[in-house]
């Protein structure tokens, strides 16, 4: 676990109040009555903290970079999204800005509105159906490091830890979230549903695959480019800046790779105005899908962030 122990644990405390800082920073954005003004200090602390968490980590290893970096921009982006996410005139209370911005992954203020009230129903379903995933999760990572150990076939087990770290996380962590939030009055609602039922690239994206992303780009990005420039520029302009995301979270962490998160959006981007223009695939409509978000994740997950994120949680330390 090198790639991410800090080599300077003073790191780990400027971090913290980084992340402090922007979470403040963020409530403050919250409060400003002026949208324009709002608008440009939102992303503009989406900036400063992407570049503060990559500065704070330069001398630190790339597991720890990409932590701090999308932990950092992360947290700055929810004040983007409560600028153009909450009606006009209204706001939540710092409490429960807080909470949404620092213990929610979603990006829809809205919901935060009525914590503390009478609990949702699903709550218990959630809850449980999250400690299951948890623990297939773990499960799975844990024949990732045997397989590693017992053939020392990097492919092999690359194959295994990947899915096994997506349902400890997104499957996992996230619906264990979405049902406490809802125990507690919030409509949190699952971020990843049941995305193997996909059968186009739109659905896939915009109803099943992290509706975190999809919420913070419809908010912050698709629906203003949208009124300025047409629906067609939106859903490119969305994806693109998917892409540049990505390439923050995955290639910035270990400085190689730079524009192949973005060419994988960009593809994206295209194909899904391809569906919108020509409909969706008549037959093999699930290959159709899953060809394409699988077939080129080589582009996305590329080999210095397998090398340098990835694998070492392997114990490995090589690539094939």
């Amino acid at each position: 676990m090198i790639a991410y122990g800090p080599h300077d644990p003073r790191t780990i405390v400027a971090l913290f109040a980084a992340l402090a800082a922007t979470l403040l920073a963020g409530l403050a954005i919250s409060r400003l009555g002026s949208r324009p003004l709002a608008r440009a200090a939102a992303w503009a602390l989406i900036l400063v903290a992407t570049i503060g968490g990559e500065r704070l980590t330069a001398d630190e290893p790339p597991g720890l970079r990409m932590l701090a970096i999308v932990a950092l921009l992360f947290t700055a982006m929810k004040s983007a999204v409560t600028v153009d996410g909450m009606p006009p005139g209204t706001r939540l209370p710092p409490a429960r800005w807080l909470a949404f911005a620092a213990m929610w992954p979603g990006m829809r203020p809205t919901i935060f509105a009525t914590a503390g009230g009478p609990p949702r129903p699903g709550a218990t379903e959630l809850l449980a159906r999250g400690a299951e995933r948890l623990v297939e999760g773990v499960v799975l990572c844990a024949a990732a490091r045997w397989a590693w150990n017992a053939t020392g076939s990097l492919p092999l087990a690359t194959v295994l830890l990947l899915p096994g770290l997506s349902l400890m996380l997104h499957f996992g962590v996230f619906n264990l979230a979405a049902g406490a939030w809802r125990a507690l009055g919030v409509d949190a609602e699952p971020l990843f549903r049941a995305p193997l039922a996909a059968t186009s690239l739109t659905e896939f994206w915009g109803r099943r695959w992290n509706l975190a992303f999809s919420e913070m780009t419809s908010l912050a990005i698709y629906r203003p480019v949208s009124d300025a420039l047409g629906r067609g520029v939106g859903i490119l302009a969305a994806f693109l800046t998917s892409g540049l995301l990505h390439e923050v979270a995955i290639s910035l962490p270990v400085r190689q790779g730079f524009g192949m998160p973005l060419a994988y959006f960009a593809l994206h981007g295209a194909l899904v105005l391809f569906e919108k223009r020509t409909g969706r695939p008549r037959r093999a409509k699930r290959l159709w899908t899953w060809l394409w978000v699988v077939g080129p994740l080589p582009i996305l997950f590329h080999r210095p962030f397998l090398a340098g994120v990835v694998w070492p949680l392997l114990g490995a330390s090589r690539g094939w």
